[in-house]
């Protein structure tokens, strides 16, 4: 074991840590769209009718809600890592389940607990991350979190591709008389088995430590990142910050003693949590294809522009590791939602002028040129802002008192967002039409905007010990 007693920052051991946790990043990607070019054989095999294809794709995102708030409860009782090895197997199961799925019914119980995982995975990597890295850094090694989690959608589009263009279909045999459509499922313990052995190598959070009176643990794990007197001093500073209100962390810890209200700091963090559904990121996405057939491309070029999107997400992704330790994360966040406000509202301008006709966009070539730009453009600026910047503050906004818990409740209200905003897109879509649903998107944003400039406090470079709460 290497032991750093320069008093220097051991930046290959922090970057090994992060290189580890953001694997959960990938999984929570993977898992999340590894049931693209699943849909076709899911409804072979099950005899489904497309509102069960919907219950069953569906199914992820509810033990995404119960996973997050769960695992950040769990997270204080039993430890970070630890927490994140019991996704890595839940994620190895919901994969070995769905694949071997033989009725819906079994599908959706293995999807489920895929959704535990992810859920786990999207709160505790980031807090993990930011619990183990110097403040001056922190921001930009949590947000590779988010480029992992795009990485992650990325590589399960490229799998499926490949997968389904060997055996000729999703639907067509592969391997041992099993088709295409299973393996998707299968592959995908790969990664699984992989976060589970490389989480066996990385220390449990010095910060849990100390709030568990392990302060020798925490002060060697401390001496590996820092230094020795660096982590004595670090050791002194978290038992400080928990000195004040030192009793096993609780949801109650949510609530404002003094005034029995919920901490602004609660809902500041709900409210990003939120919002960052709310602008349809995840609607963009899945109805993208179809923008893209509006103006010429193919139904079969859907997967590689799929593949597409996911690499300029990345880009994005990789502006804000340059630049959030040094211009900060409001500022990112008020730009994102200005933009996104303006390029979504220029989508609901164009679809103004189209209309569905047999589930297919219509709309001229002119004007879903310029729908397909902004759409792109909203995809710029939601990755290079509520994308990982909304992860990051999630991960290092809470006093460490109340992180486990805040985490909880924020995790657990962005996966319902999520799944409100997934499933009633298609009804209002067609009762309202996609311009007042686009139009609701880019309110959402500039809603958002206001939301930040008065609740979200700038956390670039403080030390976790210093949040309020």
């Amino acid at each position: 074991m290497d032991r750093n007693t320069t008093g220097q920052v051991n930046i290959a051991f922090i970057a090994a840590i992060v290189a580890v946790a953001t694997i959960g990043g990938f999984m929570f990607g993977y898992d999340s769209g590894v049931i693209n070019g699943t849909q076709d054989g899911l409804e072979k095999a099950f005899d489904l009718s497309k509102l069960g294809t919907g219950f069953n794709v569906g199914a992820i995102l509810i033990g995404c809600a119960f996973g997050a708030f769960v695992a950040g409860r769990l997270a204080d009782m039993i430890g970070r890592r630890s927490v994140m090895m019991i996704a890595a197997v839940l994620f190895l199961l919901s994969a070995l389940g769905a694949g071997a799925a033989g009725s819906s019914a079994i599908f959706i119980i293995a999807r489920f607990i895929g959704g535990l995982g992810v859920g786990a995975a999207s709160v505790l990597s980031p807090v993990y991350i930011s619990e183990v890295t110097p403040a001056n850094i922190r921001g930009r090694l949590s947000s590779i979190q988010q480029i992992m989690i795009i990485t992650g959608l990325t590589g399960a589009f490229v799998a499926n591709y490949a997968l389904a263009a060997s055996a000729g279909g999703s639907q067509a045999i592969l391997w041992l008389d099993y088709p295409a459509w299973r393996w998707m499922f299968w592959m995908q313990a790969i990664p699984a088995a992989v976060y589970f052995i490389a989480l066996l190598f990385i220390p449990e959070s010095p910060r849990y430590l100390v709030a568990k009176g392990q302060k020798e643990r925490a002060a060697l794990v401390l001496t590996r990142l820092f230094g020795a007197d660096e982590a004595a001093r670090k050791v002194k500073e978290i038992e400080g910050s928990l000195a004040a209100d030192h009793h096993r962390p609780q949801l109650s810890d949510l609530v404002d003693k003094s005034t029995g209200k919920v901490r602004k700091i609660v809902w500041a963090g709900i409210g990003l949590a939120v919002f960052q559904q709310l602008v349809g990121i995840n609607i963009v996405f899945y109805y993208g294809a179809v923008l893209w057939q509006s103006v010429g491309f193919s139904e079969n070029d859907a997967l590689l522009i799929n593949i597409l999107s996911g690499s300029l997400s990345i880009l994005a992704c990789l502006f804000t590791v340059l630049v959030i330790d040094k211009i900060g994360r409001k500022p990112l966040l008020l730009i994102g939602s200005a933009g996104m406000a303006v390029t979504l509202g220029v989508m609901a301008i164009c679809f103004s002028t189209g209309a569905l006709v047999d589930g297919g966009l219509k709309l001229s070539d002119q004007t879903g040129t310029v729908a397909l730009i902004a759409a792109n453009l909203y995809v710029i600026f939601f990755n290079l802002s509520w994308g990982p910047v909304m992860w990051v503050m999630l991960g290092e906004m809470f006093p460490n008192q109340i992180r486990g818990s805040g985490l909880a409740v924020a995790g657990f209200a962005q996966w319902i967002a999520n799944f409100g905003i997934s499933v009633s897109f298609p009804a209002l879509a067609a009762s309202i039409g996609l311009v007042v649903t686009y139009g609701f998107y880019a309110l959402s944003a500039l809603v958002s905007f206001f939301f930040v400039r008065a609740m979200v406090h700038e956390t670039r470079g403080l030390e976790l010990e210093e949040m309020a709460g």
